[in-house]
Parts: structure tokens; C-alpha cells; sequence
């Protein structure tokens, strides 16, 4: 599935695309599931500029090795693997990818919970062991908590021993980040979520706020952020990001801001190699990731469409 310019999810259309032999250090995989991410989204309106089109979206999936090119020694045909990262072009049947990017997937985890989890996985890993390394006792404020990053980051962040305070858009929804392990769940369309925040997380507030949805919500965020602590913007969907001045985070507040981007954690050869390895490990000691919404591929159109209007909750996936 391709887009041949910008647009809105109807721009996604079915091409037949030359899937050559894999080269020196490559692999060639034949997909089975594909995850579905805001980070696809941006590329397909253009808010990220693409260099040439057609060009084809997504950036996780997970499959089993076609056939490997020359000098490749860690995995063989058959082999099951998983993947997040650069290059983009995870939306289709068949593809090459060097084989640094893989990962070999063990017995106890499938194609669909890999396929799945990486880039929420190691965005989760990012927010938790780079960005802020949280220790037990720790406040954390994860908006939109009840999505497939909310919901990742809010587990993996309770067996880390932090407090999670989740944001979410409707009591629906509540239920779903309080199943996933927050402490305290707010509606953030109440006015007094702020306040609460503060409040709840020692009258101090939180030492790490996730902000995945962009728009206003930002410059509220920073308002819950207690003194040395630090927010993540991670996304827009609710819209741009008015700028902030970076006057405004220091004296008194003393905060920090980051706009942390997983797929340029992975382009690290050490934090990918590592960051891969914590996520595997945890997901065979029972860390979770619920899959919110399945597409047959060809339907991506309809994926990008529920994901971006708000429709889906945990992952969303796509199957070959």
C-alpha cells in the first residue's frame, strides 16, 4: 500500500511493487502482521516531508525470513523476526531490510504480539530508561492512556514500581487505562485535571509527562511537571503545537522538554540491539500489549481512518 502524494487515508492505494534479491547484509521477509502508528499518519498528510513517491508506509511488522543475501549470519530462512525503524516501507507483502534492523523472534512470542509491539515497545523503553529513568515511587503522567502506547508505557512503567496517572477522552476508555495498571485515571476534558494532577502526585506534580496528543493539551502538560522534572511530546493529533518559549520553563518551574522520536532511538545500533532485547524479555515475563483493531492489509485505508478519528484503543494491525 502506497500513497502517491499527500492526502487523507483515500490517498493509500494497492501498487504491485519489484521485490528484488536481497543484497550483502540484507534479508527478505515475508510479512504477516503490521503495525499502525500516528508516525504513519504524519508521513501520509505531509506534516514529515517524504523525497519521492510512490512511496510506502510504516516502520514495524514482523514475518518469517524469505531468503538472506551474502554475509548475513544471524538468521536463516524460516526464521520468525520483528522489526521497528528505518527504512520506511513496512505496508506490504514482501520486503528487504538490512539484517541489523531484525530481531529473531523467540517460541514464546508471536507474530501478531510482535508484529504489533515493537515501535510502542521501544517507545515505551525510550520514555522510561532514556528519556526519565524511572524509579520505584516515581509519578508519571501518560495522556491518552487508554491507546496502544498509553497502555503500554502505563504496565511497563507499574513493573518499573512508578505511579501512573493516566488522561483519557471518555469513561469508556477509563476503564481500559485502569485496566492496564493507572493508579488514577482524569477525563482530560475536565477543566480541573491540572489541579488534580498536581494534587495527586504529592501536591508536587509528576516527575515524567507523556504527551501524545499535541495540539493545546502541551502547554497544560507543562503545568503538571514538578521542578527538575520532564515532559515528552510525542505526537500531534489533536493538531500543531503553539511554540514554547523556553523562558517559560525555567526559574521558578525548572522543567524540562523533549520531543523524543523512537524511530531515531532505533537508528542507534546499541539502543536498538538493547532496547530490543529488554522488550522481548518482558514480553515473555508476561508485559502486554492488547491489539485494539485488526485490518486485512488492503484495508489500510479504513485503519488510518479509525486510528486517526479516535475510534481504536490499544494497537492497531494490519495482516498479510
Amino acid at each position: 500500500m502506497a500513497i502517491n502524494s499527500p492526502g487523507g487515508p483515500e490517498a493509500l492505494q494497492a501498487i504491485e511493487i519489484t521485490i528484488t534479491e536481497p543484497g550483502p547484509g540484507e534479508v527478505r521477509i515475508r510479512q504477516s502482521v503490521i503495525g499502525v502508528n500516528f508516525v504513519d499518519i504524519y508521513y501520509r498528510i505531509g506534516l514529515y516531508p517524504l523525497n519521492a513517491y510512490p512511496a510506502v508506509l510504516g516502520f514495524e511488522g514482523a514475518g518469517t525470513v524469505d531468503a538472506i543475501g551474502p554475509g548475513v549470519v544471524n538468521v536463516q530462512p524460516g526464521d520468525r523476526v520483528a522489526y521497528h525503524g528505518m527504512p520506511m516501507g513496512a505496508y506490504a507483502e514482501v520486503r528487504v531490510l538490512p539484517e541489523s534492523r531484525l530481531a529473531k523472534l523467540p517460541d514464546g512470542i508471536s507474530d501478531r504480539v510482535a508484529g504489533s509491539t515493537m515501535l510502542r515497545g521501544l517507545t515505551a523503553h525510550m520514555l522510561l530508561h532514556k528519556v526519565h529513568v524511572v524509579r520505584p515511587g516515581d509519578w508519571i503522567l501518560v495522556h491518552a492512556a487508554a491507546g496502544g502506547v498509553g497502555q503500554l508505557v502505563t504496565r511497563w512503567a507499574k513493573r518499573l514500581g512508578a505511579h501512573v496517572i493516566g488522561t483519557v477522552g471518555s469513561e469508556g476508555k477509563a476503564i481500559l487505562a485502569k485496566d492496564a495498571g493507572a493508579d488514577e485515571v482524569l477525563l482530560h476534558g475536565d477543566g480541573g485535571w491540572v489541579e488534580r494532577t498536581r494534587a495527586i502526585a504529592d501536591g508536587k506534580g509528576v516527575h515524567l509527562a507523556i504527551d501524545g496528543i499535541g495540539g493545546g493539551m502541551l502547554a497544560q502538560t507543562l503545568g503538571v511537571v514538578r521542578p527538575f522534572g520532564i515532559a515528552a511530546s510525542l505526537g500531534q493529533p489533536a493538531g500543531p503545537i503553539p511554540p514554547v518559549r523556553v523562558e517559560d520553563l525555567g526559574f521558578t518551574r525548572s522543567i524540562a522538554l523533549m520531543r523524543p522520536s523512537s524511530i531515531a532511538y532505533a537508528n542507534d545500533p546499541e539502543l536498538y540491539r538493547r532496547s530490543t532485547a529488554d522488550l522481548l524479555a518482558a514480553l515473555q515475563s508476561g508485559l502486554i500489549n492488547p491489539i485494539g483493531a485488526e485490518y486485512p492489509l488492503r484495508e489500510a485505508a479504513r485503519a488510518h481512518a479509525d486510528l486517526e478519528s479516535g475510534k481504536t484503543t490499544g494497537s492497531v494491525i494490519l495482516t498479510v
